[in-house]
């Protein structure tokens, strides 16, 4: 079944829960092996990742851009981020001036979380009621699948650009980026984003990407048919809500065009760099 399919179901009430500790932000699914957590005031953007045990959130959550979230680009059109002419740029978590994304319909059903999302635009903060969001959560063992749908109805984009799929933002305590090219073992040292606002772009070749410790023990995403990523760290205070942080994107490279429908799925893990990369052999590469 199409998962996007079940948003015609009944939608599960979950303000009681998110009454129940105000403090907290996330709305969490958690199978005793991983938990991981949305923001629903936020586009319902995946900003908690850890394991069951120790609860350790491994990702970054300063503002609406840091999530694990869709974002999409387009053509200049007139907006300007932190002084830098910018582009349409709808993204599910909110705009950089900190407006929040509309959360349209929401699920937990404690086997799955689903959300439909209208994303703001990321420098200007309008509302893209013409690029709906959706997706949906599943956690199976030591891996997580999550599937993205967007419906785009706005008028078709000039510029092929690399799409992130999707952007991902983890502790800055996690500083070095691991994969794999023609076979072997690589690891990176990101470069620290500068004024431009340009990330650096990779190729890699194994299907997966991680940013770990000292130790080799971090996170892992895997975006099947995807070879080429772009990445930078941001310095700043390390933790969850820090001003630091590690970023990567796996990005294929397309245009935004009146009626496009695009899906993709990804998963994620955490463990060690052994164990992510044991995880991931397993998943079939098409994507």
């Amino acid at each position: 079944m199409n998962p996007f399919s079940l948003a015609a179901s009944v939608l599960l009430l979950t303000a009681a829960t998110a009454l129940a500790n105000p403090a907290d932000p996330f709305t969490y699914l958690d199978n005793g092996t991983l938990r991981i957590g949305v923001d629903q005031s936020r586009g319902s953007a995946i900003g908690y990742f850890a394991s069951s045990k120790d609860k350790r959130n491994l990702l970054n959550h300063h503002d609406e851009g840091r999530f694990i979230q869709q974002s999409y680009y387009g053509d200049p059109d007139g907006s300007v981020w932190s002084k830098t002419p910018w582009v349409y740029n709808p993204v599910q978590g909110g705009s950089y001036k900190g407006e929040d994304a509309k959360t349209l319909e929401f699920r937990n059903t404690d086997k799955d979380i689903y959300a439909k999302v209208e994303p703001l635009h990321w420098a200007n903060a309008k509302a893209c009621p013409e690029a709906i969001m959706q997706q949906q959560i599943t956690l199976d063992g030591t891996v997580a699948k999550i599937s993205m749908q967007l419906s785009y109805t706005g008028p078709t984009q000039k510029r092929n650009a690399d799409q992130e799929m999707p952007a991902m933002f983890v502790d800055f305590a996690l500083p070095h980026l691991m994969f794999e090219r023609d076979g072997k073992l690589v690891k990176h040292a990101p470069k620290i984003l500068g004024e431009d606002l340009q990330p650096e772009k990779i190729k890699y070749s194994g299907n997966w990407l991680a940013y770990v410790d000292d130790n080799h023990f971090g996170i892992g995403i895997c975006t099947p048919g995807t070879k080429e990523a772009v990445t930078y760290r941001a310095e700043g205070k390390p933790g969850p809500s820090g001003s630091g942080c590690s970023y990567v994107a796996p990005v294929r490279k397309f245009r935004l065009t009146e009626g496009l429908v695009s899906e993709y799925h990804f998963y994620l893990t955490i463990g060690t760099l052994d164990e992510i990369r044991e995880r991931f052999a397993k998943i079939p590469r098409k994507p």
